[in-house]
């Protein structure tokens, strides 16, 4: 699908339901300036937002709500997941199978691994035998040949889900053919991990500050689609990681299930805080300041206030 097409609103309503997925922020501190984040550009041939730059995520799969991986979580469970998450009519399984598939596809996507090892300190991977070792996990990972418990078995680690920070939940418009239902996720990058992008899917990966990847956006250089360009500029009026992690920590998690709109002007998505937005059970008051929809203008996503 062209990234153009993408939240048109012209499908009307599919009827389909949204798969589960979850999506991770990974922030390092700024080199002299503001904390940083990982964007990765989506090869440019895929159907789905081909050629745009997204965090490292992916859609849950069966295994990640093992119970044999449970065991693999060093105590962290469904009712620890689904308190942080703020959704308490989710199973357990569930709960913490996104915390499990926002691990997984960090690892697959950016080569970056939420665990800790025997000695209960971070895995690094910096000695070259180890990480070679991890780079053929993570493959086989990808293609389906290992699990999640059966890497943690192997190596005698343990997953690290605490170190994931609920932040967002969003839910594709109904008019779209392809739906999702996200939890983004906020994470430090452990020390002695180095991100690298998964070439099979992905064609570069980019450290960028929410200025930078803002203004990169307005000038056309590259491409956030509207659950991400938001997010960046919610990121933006954050200082330093500390002061993100304890808002995150704090906020209150509101569903935001977009609603795609046309007019004679172009197409883009409400978000429950828009005057227009019809979905009275979402629907909630914007905060002063708030931007309410993500417009395409010209050929560029923006956000704007209703």
């Amino acid at each position: 699908m062209e990234i153009g097409k993408f939240y048109s609103g012209e499908g009307g309503r599919t009827g389909r339901a949204p798969q589960d997925s979850a999506t991770v922020v990974l922030l390092r501190e700024g080199t002299g300036g503001p904390f940083e984040f990982l964007l990765m550009r989506r090869r440019r041939d895929q159907s789905f937002m081909g050629g745009a730059f997204v965090f490292p995520g992916g859609s849950l799969e069966e295994a990640d709500s093992a119970q044999d991986l449970r065991e693999c979580c060093g105590g962290f469970g469904g009712d620890d997941a689904r308190q942080l998450l703020q959704e308490p009519d989710l199973s357990g399984a569930k709960a913490l199978g996104l915390f499990m598939a926002a691990i997984r596809e960090t690892f697959e996507e950016a080569g970056v691994l939420l665990a800790c090892g025997a000695s209960g300190g971070t895995v690094e991977l910096t000695d070259p035998e180890q990480a070679a070792r991890f780079a053929v996990h993570r493959v086989a990972l990808h293609d389906g040949r290992l699990t999640l418990a059966e890497l943690a078995r192997h190596e005698g680690i343990r997953y690290a889900p605490d170190r994931l920070v609920a932040y967002s939940h969003w839910i594709t418009p109904e008019a779209e053919p392809r739906r999702f239902d996200t939890r983004f996720f906020l994470a430090r990058v452990p020390e002695g991990q180095r991100p690298t992008h998964d070439p099979m899917e992905l064609t570069e990966s980019r450290w960028m500050t929410p200025g930078e990847a803002l203004a990169e956006q307005a000038a056309g250089r590259i491409v956030l689609m509207p659950p991400t360009l938001k997010t960046v500029e919610e990121l933006r009026d954050f200082p330093g990681i500390e002061a993100l992690l304890e808002a995150a920590r704090s906020r209150k998690i509101e569903t935001i299930l977009t609603e795609a709109f046309r007019s004679e002007k172009g197409y883009g998505v409400l978000l429950p805080s828009d005057p227009e937005y019809s979905g009275e059970a979402l629907k909630r008051p914007a905060r002063p300041g708030e931007t309410t929809r993500v417009v395409m203008e010209d050929g560029i996503w923006r956000t704007s206030s209703g």
